[in-house]
């Protein structure tokens, strides 16, 4: 076997069988599952403690609106209360007061809510709305008291307003064929974000592995030994290549635990294009939400493609970032010292995912589509954009171009490694990295 093929091996082999691979390879779907579904379990668990809200109603009009619930203790303040100057003790007896001060028909910025500590949304919702809907009421009582509306219309009214308009707008999607099929832009979001995350977690994982790998080597002096029969550039290759295997790896065994689970749930028929036609949506689309509607909008997702690009996109990202992290572990002799090259590295990263998170409101916007064709944010923000659905020339024209930069990179950070392993003993600035890169 060559000398690149036996650096690949090693540095495949030597991660791969390392306890902390194969713990991090089995418990990260666990913790993933575990930071999506504990946060909304615990959302759900109540207080025990039933707060106390003191109603002061000067106008006396809206305080018997208030009802007590299993969370809140609505106790409402009365005139002789307040003649004897009534003032409750915030945090001690009472959880906060609510004070009207005037007709909010008529005034309604004039009322208040004070406490000690911040108020939950929850609480402050129930009060907008019980103050919305009875200043509602007095406006439709003083039209109908008017008289220049008869009563039978104010009542039709009334019941409009209750009832509200329970609107429900099923998305479909036309394909070439010319066929309709259900779809969810919720879905599509979940499944963009979600594969936006875990391609960052990637690329800044395994790219600083590539870093801190470079820096040891130097930092103990066995690359001296092994330039010595390899070329500097041939042991950045089967680092890079070594390491990224171990990523592809990973991603294969959660892919094949996820589609493993979801066939044994019938969640997902994996790679399955079926779809639901427009006549069954429509026929159920009054009714709540089911299995089978789930089953069906999971398959309008063409998972077979959106798998591939990220294999392409992650493959092609990775080896442009673990190129520039080679290159600033090569460059540096202690961890200290990489923190001027990281923070750049790491600010567009977030950038790029942010990018990607705000691009899942408009996936077609300028944000989205210009991000799309730079090679540091493409890999990120295309992951959000192909479950919406775009044009194959952009996704085609996006790995060009990150396909072309991560060589261009690559050149340029073999340059400064095969120079920058062998330095020792001198912190280098930018302008000596450019001089590297010129050696021949």
């Amino acid at each position: 076997m060559n000398t690149l093929g036996l650096i690949i091996q090693r540095e495949y082999s030597s991660r791969v069988t390392k306890k902390t691979f194969i713990l991090f390879t089995i418990f990260m779907p666990v913790l993933f599952l575990a930071l999506a579904f504990v946060p909304l379990w615990l959302s759900t668990i109540k207080d025990s403690e039933i707060k106390k809200i003191v109603v002061i109603d000067h106008t006396g009009i809206y305080a018997p609106e208030f009802k007590s619930t299993d969370d809140y203790r609505f106790e409402i303040v009365g005139k002789a209360d307040e003649s004897a100057n009534y003032t409750p003790r915030l945090g001690k007896d009472f959880f906060a007061i609510l004070q009207i001060t005037d007709d909010l028909s008529k005034k309604p910025q004039n009322v208040f809510l004070i406490s000690e500590k911040q108020v939950p949304m929850s609480l402050l919702k129930n009060i907008e709305k019980v103050l919305s809907e009875k200043v509602t009421r007095q406006k439709l009582d003083e039209l109908s008291a008017s008289g220049n509306v008869d009563a039978q219309t104010i009542v039709k009214v009334r019941h409009i307003i209750e009832s509200g308009a329970n609107v429900s707008v099923s998305t479909l999607r036309l394909n070439k064929e010319g066929e309709t099929f259900a779809s969810s832009s919720m879905l599509s979001s979940i499944v963009g974000i979600a594969f936006t995350l875990l391609i960052y977690i990637f690329l800044m994982s395994y790219g600083g592995m590539v870093m801190q790998a470079v820096l040891e080597e130097k930092r103990s002096r066995i690359v001296e030994v092994l330039v010595s029969s390899v070329k500097p550039v041939n042991l950045l290759i089967g680092k890079i290549v070594g390491i990224g295997l171990v990523g592809l790896t990973q991603l294969f065994i959660w892919a094949l635990l996820l589609g493993s689970l979801t066939m044994v749930l019938g969640i997902l028929p994996v790679f399955s294009n079926d779809a639901a036609t427009s006549s069954q949506l429509m026929n159920n689309s009054m009714q709540p939400v089911n299995m089978s509607e789930i089953v069906a909008m999971f398959q309008t997702i063409n998972w077979l493609e959106i798998i591939l690009y990220f294999i392409v996109f992650f493959i092609g990202g990775y080896v442009l970032y673990a190129s520039i992290f080679a290159m600033i572990g090569a460059s540096v002799d202690n961890e200290q010292d990489t923190q001027q090259f990281m923070m750049p590295i790491t600010i567009i990263l977030l950038f790029a995912f942010y990018a990607g998170f705000y691009s899942i409101e408009n996936p077609d916007g300028p944000l989205a589509f210009w991000c799309s064709f730079i090679p540091f944010t493409s890999p990120v923000v295309m992951m959000v954009r192909i479950p919406f659905g775009i044009p194959a020339w952009e996704k085609i024209l996006s790995v060009i171009i990150l396909y072309g930069s991560f060589v261009v990179i690559s050149i340029f950070s073999a340059k400064i490694y095969r120079v920058g392993i062998l330095m020792y003993g001198k912190k280098p600035t930018v302008k000596e990295i450019i001089k590297w890169a010129k050696y021949k």
